[in-house]
């Protein structure tokens, strides 16, 4: 009906509504339910991935972190500081506000962490790796404000709480935005086809380099190309979390801004132009871990958000007995302390979970024989079955067998002969997926750096293969010895490019990139030159080894009997068939490193040794000064 004046307009307003009231209901009912589930799906999405262990919960301490110390008594320190922060507070300091752990998989990272809340008897907040990774753009953000409320509410009921963020590299990299995302980028395989474990007898130094330049080569200049599809999915769904979405920016702002005031309170004296109410001291301490510190944002590492940073490395050879007594403790055995100091010598570069795992295996290969104790023989064989894996129990055909035989028997006589710092531990032809043998060796020394002579006995060995099979089978030789020959390359063209072991000084990696981004040596000049040096060495090295094969030549045709009648056979029958102490020639014939001492020097210098000198502090004597000539005299 027509309405007539304002008066008449409000006195049919109830009546129109009523006759309405659906409509105007539903009008409002659908924007609020859409907004309701759009609320339900972030507040649902915005859960897990995050795990509070509480104090009473904890039974994880120090005791049971083994063949780390070093690291124990850093963490220790901060500790401190988190128990009694007024000490540190009082004298104007302030306490530290993280620590990052970084090294290898499986050293301790996250035990040392749990640890150390049980230790102060604190809250245990585990954060996933994937925590913050979400479909939708905001979800990541609203998980990081929902972490740290939570932090902050149970660190004023406790006192105190430490959160963990495991595989930190997982937060990503502003910067990494900037370059773009993709795909990881594909290594090359090691393997060149059938043949031995061309790597197993290599130094972990030597090792690096050849997995450090099978990682760079990729088909276009190192960079992989973009998936199909990735741009779209990234324009439509901003989807991943990390840099690019606003969640570490977060992260950082809820770190940095734990002392600025909060609530609704607060707010409202802020509004009222009223100074805000001081917020209370949160005791959290962030502990973090990761394996490729290298890609953290540099802005989380900065003081006053992560101010410590510790490498958790691998054991040394004490930590590494320390950790097999703690393990083997939990389980019956007859290993005596020697044979756990022998252990611990043929297993370097074992973490504590790879020997948690090592000392579990040899327990199911115990009950596998119906035994309840482990032997040492049951650890034996658990090393080589983890190290490269179950033997396929195939057959060579005789002729075959033989030489594969002759291959690793070569390998395993030089290193045998050679390798003054490290002991042939495991020499066998069996095949192991498409490897068909390797030569293990075990390091007698944790050793930081090698020198050029230590990289060319590790060339040497390489090519004692090729070396061995020309010599008993007429000059002809295998496509096994393929992979031996790409190490040996790769290892003397980093010597003489990168390392300034060649005739050369200048390194390649050094040379600058030239205009339109082309490689420092467009005209491949470079490149044939030290291509021309590589050949020229490697034969040398070729030659050398060959002449110590020919005069061992009995030694290395009964090892290849003995690995055709046993398949696989110890170090320790490797030095028994060979009959000389490992290193006999090296040591013999010293060269560079290993043939000078500080003493030689000392005595060369006329220097007294430390401990003779008397009344100097212990002091060494300095050199006599030069004789100056009178120039009376002189005229």
């Amino acid at each position: 009906a027509d309405v007539n004046g304002p008066v008449e307009a409000v006195i049919q307003l109830p009546r129109i509504l009523a006759r309405n009231l659906q409509q105007f209901i539903m009008f409002l009912f659908y924007p609020l339910f859409l907004i309701m589930q759009f609320a339900a799906l972030f507040w649902f999405l915005s859960r897990g991935g995050v795990d509070t262990i509480m104090p009473e919960e904890i039974e994880t301490r120090y005791s049971d972190v083994w063949g780390q110390d070093h690291v124990l008594e850093l963490v220790r320190e901060n500790v401190g500081f988190l128990e009694k922060p007024d000490e540190i507070e009082a004298k104007g300091g302030y306490v530290p506000g993280g620590i990052l752990l970084w090294g290898p998989p499986g050293t301790g990272k996250t035990l040392i962490a749990e640890a150390t809340s049980g230790e102060v008897g604190l809250p245990f907040v585990f954060v996933d790796p994937g925590a913050f990774q979400a479909m939708f753009m905001g979800v990541g953000i609203l998980k990081v404000k929902g972490l740290f409320r939570k932090l902050r509410k149970l660190a004023l009921r406790h006192g105190g709480v430490v959160v963990f963020f495991d595989e930190a590299d997982a937060l990503g990299n502003r910067g990494a935005l900037a370059q773009g995302g993709g795909p990881p980028q594909p290594a090359t395989p090691l393997s060149a086809g059938m043949g031995c474990n061309a790597s197993a007898y290599l130094s972990p130094q030597s090792l690096s380099i050849i997995e450090g330049d099978a990682a760079r080569t990729s088909p276009a200049d190192g960079e992989a190309e973009e998936l199909p599809g990735t741009w779209i999915n990234r324009v439509m769904m901003m989807g991943g979390g990390g840099g690019g979405m606003g969640t570490l920016q977060a992260l950082l702002t809820e770190i940095s801004g734990l002392k600025k005031p909060r609530g609704i309170t607060n707010k409202a004296r802020k509004a009222l132009g009223i100074k805000p109410k001081p917020p209370p001291k949160y005791r959290i301490f962030i502990m973090m871990a990761t394996n490729l510190p290298s890609v953290l944002d540099q802005a989380l590492l900065r003081p006053g958000r992560i101010d410590r940073i510790y490498k958790v490395g691998f054991p040394t050879k004490e930590g590494r007995a320390r950790t097999f007594e703690g393990y083997l403790a939990k389980v019956s055995h007859n290993i005596s302390d020697e044979q756990v100091e022998e252990l611990a010598a043929k297993t370097p570069y074992y973490s504590g979970a790879k020997i948690k795992d090592l000392v579990n295996e040899a327990l199911i290969l115990a009950q596998r024989g119906d035994r309840d104790i482990i032997e040492w023989d049951d650890i034996w064989k658990a090393k080589t079955l983890k190290e490269m894996g179950p033997a396929e129990g195939f057959e060579y055909v005789e002729r075959e067998e033989f030489a594969v035989a002759i291959h690793e028997s070569s390998h395993a006589v030089a290193a045998h002969l050679l390798k003054s710092h490290a002991n042939v531990d495991v020499a066998t032809i069996e095949r192991r997926g498409d490897v068909g043998g390797f030569v293990s060796y075990i390091s007698l020394e944790d050793r930081f750096v090698q020198w050029k002579t230590e990289l060319e006995v590790d060339i040497k060995v390489s090519l004692a293969s090729l070396a061995g099979e020309r010599m008993f089978f007429e000059g002809d030789n295998s496509m096994g010895v393929g992979g031996d020959l790409r190490n040996a390359t790769t290892i003397e063209s980093r010597m003489i490019g990168v390392w300034g072991m060649g005739d050369n000084i200048a390194s390649s990696a050094g040379m600058p990139r030239h205009a339109l981004d082309q490689p420092p040596d467009p005209s491949g000049e470079i490149a044939r030159t030290m291509a021309s040096q590589v050949e020229r060495r490697l034969q040398r090295l070729y030659d050398e080894v060959y002449e110590m094969l020919e005069q061992h030549k009995a030694a290395v045709f009964n090892v290849a009997v003995r690995l055709q009648e046993k398949k696989t056979i110890s170090g320790d029958e490797v030095a028994e068939i060979i009959g000389l102490e490992a290193g006999v020639i090296t040591r013999e014939n010293p060269v560079g490193f290993a043939a000078v001492s500080v003493d030689d020097h000392r005595s060369a210098l006329g220097l007294a040794a430390p401990e003779d000198v008397e009344g100097n502090g212990g002091l060494p004597v300095t050199a006599p000064e030069p004789e100056t000539v009178d120039a009376e005299k002189a005229e």
